[in-house]
């Protein structure tokens, strides 16, 4: 077994520090890949979160040394999608999940590690409260050994951490509203759809709106239906948890 260095575990101390300390996640999660490769030998690296709508699925990757917009979606769930979405933290070799001969012939490997002479990989599974919140990837290129338990050991001491910090951004955005502004800018409302969101959120009954704008009822509900659509929102609560009624 590996005998670790004195050096191994002050980086090791400094990456933890930095999941905390960086405030901005997404340079806390590329600064993240570059300090592992410090601690473990790899030749690229994604990082990606779980998707805000807590459907399945991943959304905004960084990579390293990679092409994450090469990933399509539903490929990275491929033979590891039960793992991903069990609900546990924890760290493992793919090989360790499917023998290497089998993973080999499965389409995720032939349209995804092939195209980047990629062999072997290393994953760890961030979640929290049984809540998948993002997956990091480790890859060796075509030719190079398979990483080792050594590996496994390192990363399994940030794992806790970092799906704590990913679960205290998901909490903080909960809580953070966008302004009215804001909102129009973000989603492309257009202004008659601003005008009706801002009904919407004073809390103005369908028949008052439909009067004040001379439209018919038919009419506000098409407007009402692309703001839903647009925001990614099902009724007027949620809409009202998201945007603020007023810019104050």
């Amino acid at each position: 077994m590996h005998r670790f260095e004195t050096n191994d575990w002050l980086v090791v101390n400094n990456i933890i520090y930095k999941i905390y300390s960086t405030f901005d996640l997404t340079e806390m999660r590329k600064s993240l890949l570059e300090q592992i490769k410090l601690l473990v030998n790899f030749d690229s690296a994604d990082f990606f979160l779980s998707r805000k709508d807590g459907k399945h699925g991943l959304e905004n990757g960084v990579g390293f040394n990679s092409d994450i917009d090469e990933l399509i979606e539903g490929d990275k769930e491929d033979y590891s999608r039960g793992i991903m979405y069990s609900g546990k933290c924890m760290v493992y070799r793919e090989t360790d999940i499917m023998d290497d001969a089998e993973r080999v012939k499965t389409y995720y490997y032939k349209n995804f590690y092939l195209k980047n002479r990629w062999h072997y990989a290393l994953q760890m599974i961030l979640a929290y409260n049984k809540e998948f919140l993002g997956v990091i990837t480790l890859y060796r290129t075509i030719g190079k050994d398979d990483f080792v338990y050594d590996d496994i050991f390192l990363l399994d001491m940030l794992k806790e951490h970092l799906a704590f910090r990913l679960h205290c951004e998901k909490e903080k955005q909960k809580d953070e509203k966008i302004d009215i502004i804001d909102a129009a800018e973000k989603y492309h409302l257009t202004k008659r759809e601003v005008t009706v969101l801002k009904y919407l959120l004073s809390g103005t009954d369908n028949a008052v709106i439909c009067n004040e704008l001379v439209i018919s009822d038919n009419t506000l509900k098409k407007h009402i239906l692309n703001i839903y659509r647009k925001l990614n929102v099902n009724s007027r609560m949620q809409l009202l948890k998201m945007v603020k009624a007023n810019n104050q």
